[in-house]
């Protein structure tokens, strides 16, 4: 084994993404697998598609191409740039949208192709992330209805990301008010009203989803077992399917307290510290480059986490549950902004078991 490593059980996301689905399904709701923090690793991709999931999400077109075997429907989430049009209609079947430009130029795009492009129009409810302001969806559509290459599929919305606004009941009623006035307008029935990410899990688990709402993009749910609109986690999911692993390359007792004037560290903050005296501190060979620091949580629950320079993390083992060595390795579990870094970072070797 190579070190730093992500280790990642694809019987459990197989399994958590199972009781996602079984919990969408039950309320009308299919589940698009979001695969952007598993850098779109094939292996866990069919592990979700295995449990249920029956469309791959992702918000970069290099990893749409990595899932290009899987025949299910990719959906792009990030809004697409101009320069990618024709990429875009080549290797995703949806993609969100909210820039009339951008949909005129897949239009064009698609039609070089001689494809329909399907979208999903994004509203914005309130988080001030992607979307068209919610007054103005139907201005939007007049000009989507009238393109011969793109089919509007749906409409979506994405909450708590930028903003933190949590998924209501009520905003998410407003999503399915607007769609059913564009069906009253144009006589069209929209396929798709996309509810959010995982922070509308919530919503499910207390049987307060609107009915139309019928697709939900679900990542951090099915990877960490946790909804994100207040962090909770979710019954009957696993929420150790990662494990990030770094090897010791250093072990010394050393004072806990720098010693001369503190200026700034390598990243343009100033560090604080807390004098605890001399203390055993371990250095493994993982650093800002290979991971989000603050997002470990060692498994040793005796180890504290000190700080991170680029190469190396520092670690308090005084009160460790064992006795370490050099070149013994440390395991941590990870939040999902550790996940996505690790995963994405080159430098990190990845093992599916």
């Amino acid at each position: 084994m190579q070190y730093p490593a992500l280790i990642m059980d694809k019987a459990k996301i197989k399994h958590n993404t199972k009781v996602l689905s079984e919990l969408a399904n039950n309320h009308g709701i299919k589940v698009a697998g979001v695969t952007k923090v598993l850098s779109a690793l094939p292996d866990l991709a069919e592990a979700m598609l295995e449990g249920g999931a029956y469309a791959l999400a992702d918000s970069r077109i290099e990893n749409l191409i990595k899932l290009k075997a899987f025949n299910v429907p990719k959906l792009l989430l990030r809004i697409p740039m101009l320069t990618q049009a024709a990429d875009v209609v080549q290797y995703a079947d949806i993609s969100l949208n909210s820039e009339i430009e951008v949909i005129k130029a897949l239009n064009e795009a698609a039609k070089a192709k001689n494809k329909v492009h399907q979208i999903i129009l994004m509203v914005d409810l309130g988080d001030l992330r992607e979307g068209v302001w919610y007054e103005k969806t139907l201005v939007y559509t007049d000009e989507i209805i009238k393109l011969d290459n793109i089919r509007l599929l749906g409409l979506g919305t994405n909450l708590t990301c930028y903003g933190g606004v949590i998924p209501s009941t009520e905003n998410l009623s407003t999503l399915v008010a607007i769609a059913e006035e564009i069906e009253g307008k144009y006589g069209i029935k929209l396929e798709v009203i996309s509810g959010g990410n995982s922070s509308s899990v919530h919503l499910l688990l207390k049987n307060q989803m609107p009915k139309r709402v019928n697709q939900i993009r679900l990542g951090e749910a099915i990877v960490l077992g946790t909804e994100s609109a207040y962090g909770e986690r979710i019954e009957g999911t696993y929420n150790d399917a990662f494990s990030f692993v770094a090897e010791i390359v250093e072990l010394k007792e050393k004072p806990s307290m720098p010693i001369g004037e503190i200026g700034m560290d390598a990243f343009g903050g100033k560090p604080v510290f807390q004098d605890n005296g001399i203390i055993k501190r371990a250095i493994v060979a993982a650093g800002r480059q290979d991971v989000k620091h603050d997002g470990l949580i060692p498994r040793d629950k005796g180890i504290n986490i000190l700080g991170a320079s680029s190469d190396h993390m520092i670690l308090d083992v005084t009160n460790a549950e064992k006795e370490y060595k050099v070149g013994d390795t440390i395991e941590f579990n990870v939040n999902y902004g550790a996940l996505l870094a690790s995963a994405t970072s080159e430098y990190v070797n990845k093992l599916v078991k």
